[in-house]
């Protein structure tokens, strides 16, 4: 019955009303009985229609679910539209330099039961598209059962216009967000890089998805909203000196690989940090695998005579000897069915100065044989250089080292051999070596001298570390650390030259070769390392030795970057360099 249809109705009762009243009792409850019966009939029809409108719905919801399990292509395969848009925090260094930014873009997306004509779809966005994989896409957009398919992500606003200029049904774009990197290379290995859903994949990127952006995403807690920046330890300038230092020795040298890393000394930051070869975080796929190891803190060497400075700073401290200590050096040590000599031996007694000057593998043997080899493995673990490297940066090796230490497992570890660590780890111990004695993790962060203190482990005496400063100063004046002095900064230092390890054997014509030093060393501020991987020693450009290659770059660091770091040189009155007075 219409709802017209029940106004009528209810007039014609009005007119009869006095008729029915007169009738009588009996025709009175008839007429009673008859508005119950239309009242009842009114609600079951209400009834009927909520019953039905019920229906009609749980119909509908039921087939979104089906069609959802059905065509799962339907949604995104990557992230919904407001995720896609999550913004990450900018990345800058310590004054404000823009490492890592977002920039707005858009992807470019098919709905291939909107296509008409497929092959004519390919054909046109060929023509935009000139690397397009045309036999894929035709796949794609000819399967009338997709609702969605990714065809190109990140396009250029001008590929974007063409496109749209095309006019082919069922394309469309969706706004993304593109991570971009205004200094390429420089510090690639530090920052990292985020994957085509802009989620960090490596370096200060995959830290920042670690301390919760990454969970934040997975909710859909992320917004569009400008997020503060992520302030890093480092300074670009430097880094892009060292950049430029590390990246000449390669050419120099035509080494397999070399870095490089510049750490405070007081707060234990890192203020550059370079590995290469590197890569554009840009576009990461683009380099070879090669490039995304970072040798500084994942890739474990043999740090050769570095090691040196460990074994002798053990010494003092243990009260084996002191700087006024002798050690006879005139014989080989034979051990093991093994013959340990210098490599260019003095065949005489040598104080603990000489022993450091002239790198003399048999003196240092036997310091550490004076000290134990249980007291030698403990020296090196307290100093960090045998256990995993605590750090922001999520690519870190853990060193090796023999599972059980014998006598001739401390006397080659002594100077650099049997113990493989990394280069930044060396870096952190060298400035134990000369900071009064103090551990600090290494950071990427800020962090202030008050921060420092809270984290800082005292692992050797503060007198100890006074007596390293000394040996760094004499071997940069009298030994192999010449080739790392500037004028007027007072650069101390010990290199390592050290064969590798090619199936299971030593072999002399490849080098692992570094340089460990501090600068000015009478009151460091600074610990430089360099390091060249496989130079080609038979080019006659020094690249043999440690001393002709790995420290010309430290000195080349600290000339172009003493002033950035606030070091000012120190002249005498004749306008020489003054020398240290210990």
């Amino acid at each position: 019955m219409t709802f017209l249809s029940r106004i009528m109705l209810l007039k014609s009762q009005a007119h009869f009303s006095a008729d029915v009243h007169r009738a009588g009792a009996s025709m009175n409850g008839t007429f009673k009985g008859t508005g119950k019966r239309k009242t009842e009939m009114a609600r079951k029809r209400v009834g009927l229609m909520i019953a039905g409108f019920a229906v009609a719905y749980a119909i509908i919801g039921g087939r979104l679910v089906q069609y959802g399990y059905a065509h799962p292509e339907t949604v995104s395969s990557i992230l919904p539209a407001d995720r896609l848009m999550a913004s990450r925090p900018d990345i800058v260094d310590r004054n404000g330099e823009v490492l890592a930014t977002d920039i707005r873009t858009v992807s470019l997306f098919a709905e291939p039961n909107k296509i008409v004509d497929a092959d004519e779809a390919v054909e046109k966005l060929a023509t935009v598209l000139t690397d397009l994989d045309i036999k894929g896409t035709y796949k794609k957009l000819s399967n009338p059962q997709s609702h969605f398919q990714w065809l190109r992500r990140q396009l250029t606003p001008k590929q974007q216009s063409q496109i749209l200029a095309l006019g082919i049904p069922g394309i469309g774009f969706r706004p993304e967000k593109r991570r971009f990197y205004p200094g390429g290379t420089t510090a690639s290995h530090i920052v990292g890089y985020v994957n085509i859903d802009n989620r960090g994949m490596s370096g200060m990127e995959k830290y920042i998805d670690n301390q919760g952006m990454a969970d934040l995403r997975a909710l859909g807690m992320t917004s569009d909203t400008p997020l503060e920046p992520v302030k890093l330890s480092i300074d670009l300038r430097v880094q892009n000196i060292l950049h430029d230092v590390v990246s000449e020795a390669i050419t120099k040298f035509e080494a397999l690989g070399a870095g490089g890393v510049v750490l405070d000394v007081h707060t234990g930051e890192v203020l550059a940090m370079v590995s290469m070869p590197d890569f554009d975080p840009n576009n990461p796929a683009a380099s070879a695998q090669e490039g995304w190891l970072n040798r500084m803190s994942n890739g474990t060497f043999e740090m050769g005579s570095t090691f040196k400075s460990f074994t002798l700073a053990m010494g003092l401290d243990e009260g084996k000897v002191s700087l006024n200590s002798t050690v006879d050096a005139r014989y080989p040590i034979r051990i093991g069915g093994f013959t340990i000599k210098d490599f260019h031996g003095k065949n005489r007694v040598l104080s603990v100065p000489e022993i450091f000057q002239y790198s003399s593998n048999i003196g240092t043997a036997k310091i550490a044989d004076m000290v134990g080899t249980d007291a030698h493995k403990e020296f090196l673990k307290r100093l960090g250089l045998t256990t995993r490297m605590k750090t922001e940066l999520p690519e870190v090796a853990m060193p090796s080292q023999p599972r059980e230490w014998k006598k001739i497992n401390s006397i080659t570890i002594s100077f650099g051999h049997g113990v493989s660590t990394t280069p930044l780890q060396t870096a952190v111990a060298g400035v134990a070596l000369v900071n009064g004695g103090k551990l600090l993790p290494p950071t990427f962060l800020p962090r202030t001298q008050e921060e420092a203190d809270q984290v800082a482990e005292q692992v050797i005496q503060p007198s100890t570390s006074k007596d390293m400063r000394f040996l760094f100063e004499w071997n940069g004046v009298k030994g192999s650390g010449r080739n790392a002095r500037v004028d007027g900064f007072n650069v101390g230092g010990k290199t390592g030259t050290a064969d590798k390890v090619v199936n299971g054997r030593y072999v002399g014509d490849k080098n692992f070769n570094a340089f460990l030093s501090a600068f000015p060393i009478d009151n460091p501020r600074y610990v430089v390392l360099t390091v060249i991987d496989e130079p080609k020693t038979d080019k006659g450009n020094g690249a043999a030795l440690a001393g002709t290659s790995a420290a010309p770059m430290v000195a080349e660091i600290i000339r172009r970057s003493a002033a950035i770091l606030g070091v000012e040189p120190k002249f005498g009155e004749d306008g020489s360099a003054l020398l240290v007075s210990y």
